[in-house]
């Protein structure tokens, strides 16, 4: 195979990964989706696309290459450095014209494809969506009230939350948000800058009534976004499909809650920093160790680590220090939608809680066994 056989090659597996992210915004995101099309077109053509991705080419899948070229696209917009680009992204109050997106594109990919390629380079895809703060919420109501029926308590369990994969931690606050339900009613904080439809089918299997109560909270990831910069808030809102300007009002509210009450994220990968927390129990706390949509960015080292340091923890689980595994991750089972699973030990209780979209919202309560 030629040098330019084999450039050529390698830019058609990159087009399609483009092309399978640009399904994912189907229904979701039209401008996304549109943008991503024909980008893979011209990165299938050799186009200006291919020199901007020049160096990811062999990326894994789950790294999502054709998000981080979008993300890298928005930021330019938000930057102010596109605005022939912008008055497609209603982000910044245009307005999609998708037969010319493409067009107007070129000249903005051009021009700053240096600039993109440094950025899809040096990124990863952290959305880091608040609106999965809506089934974590559930999901811990349920853990602390089945932790402490395991143990013959009355009171559910205060509650330690552990995130693995944090981004800017803008989910370590699920006490601090609001939750209105259709009947009107309010969970959590009704006074929260951030209130959440959380667009519930059915309702956790808890009682409602008892507040979460959180003693204690902390956050690790590779590549920490810290929330309380400028640069941090604007690598955020770049992961916020354009078009959806729920979530991208949602967002602003999740940053203003951060402001007011902050919540470090460590930089260090998540089996060491899990093994150092979870090496001192806390009597009387249910210790949650939580993750969402990052299991597909973990390498199977880390993984497999990962694993045994829970199993590890697990075994030394007791009654008065219960510990407890709540993830919301994609299941291929459940035809590509994301689940909310739960784990409890020494209780030895292990629960599908539900099933809903990515972004958190909307979600069904249907409780099975987690096999």
């Amino acid at each position: 195979m030629t040098r330019d056989s084999a450039a050529t090659s390698v830019d058609a597996v990159l087009a399609e990964l483009f092309a399978a992210a640009a399904d994912i915004c189907r229904d979701r995101s039209p401008l996304t989706q549109r943008l991503l099309t024909d980008a893979a077109a011209d990165l299938a053509a050799g186009g200006v696309t291919a020199r901007i991705m020049a160096g990811a080419e062999r990326d894994r899948e789950g790294t999502v290459p054709g998000l981080r070229f979008a993300g890298a696209v928005h930021r330019l917009v938000l930057e102010g450095r596109a605005p022939a680009l912008a008055k497609h992204y209603p982000s910044v109050g245009g307005r999609p014209d998708l037969p010319r997106l493409w067009e107007d594109a070129l000249p903005a990919l051009t021009e700053h494809a240096d600039v993109l390629r440094h950025r899809v380079g040096a990124t990863v895809v952290q959305t880091n969506e608040p609106g999965r703060s809506a089934p974590l919420y559930g999901g811990l109501l349920v853990a602390a009230q089945e932790a402490a029926r395991a143990a013959g308590r009355q009171v559910p369990f205060c509650v330690r939350l552990l995130e693995v994969g944090a981004s800017g931690g803008l989910n370590l606050r699920p006490h601090r948000v609001g939750y209105r339900l259709g009947d009107g009613t309010v969970l959590g904080d009704p006074g929260s800058p951030l209130v959440l439809d959380p667009r519930w089918t059915g309702l956790p299997p808890a009682d409602l009534t008892h507040r979460l109560r959180v003693v204690g909270r902390a956050g690790c990831d590779l590549d920490p976004v810290d929330v309380s910069t400028a640069d941090g808030r604007l690598h955020l809102s770049s992961f916020v499909w354009a078009d959806q300007l729920d979530r991208w009002k949602r967002l602003r509210a999740a940053l203003e809650l951060a402001a007011a009450d902050p919540v470090p994220v460590d930089r260090s990968a998540g089996p060491e920093w899990l093994a150092r927390q979870l090496a001192r129990a806390e009597r009387d706390v249910l210790t949650v160790v939580w993750h969402s949509v990052v299991w597909q960015y973990v390498s199977p080292a880390d993984r497999a680590m990962g694993r045994a340091v829970l199993a590890d923890a697990a075994a030394k689980a007791t009654p008065t220090a219960p510990l407890a595994l709540l993830v919301f991750e994609p299941r291929r089972e459940v035809d590509h939608r994301f689940a909310l699973m739960l784990k409890l030990w020494p209780a030895g209780i292990s629960l599908s809680l539900g099933v809903g979209e990515g972004h958190g919202t909307p979600f069904t309560w249907n409780v099975t066994p987690w096999e």
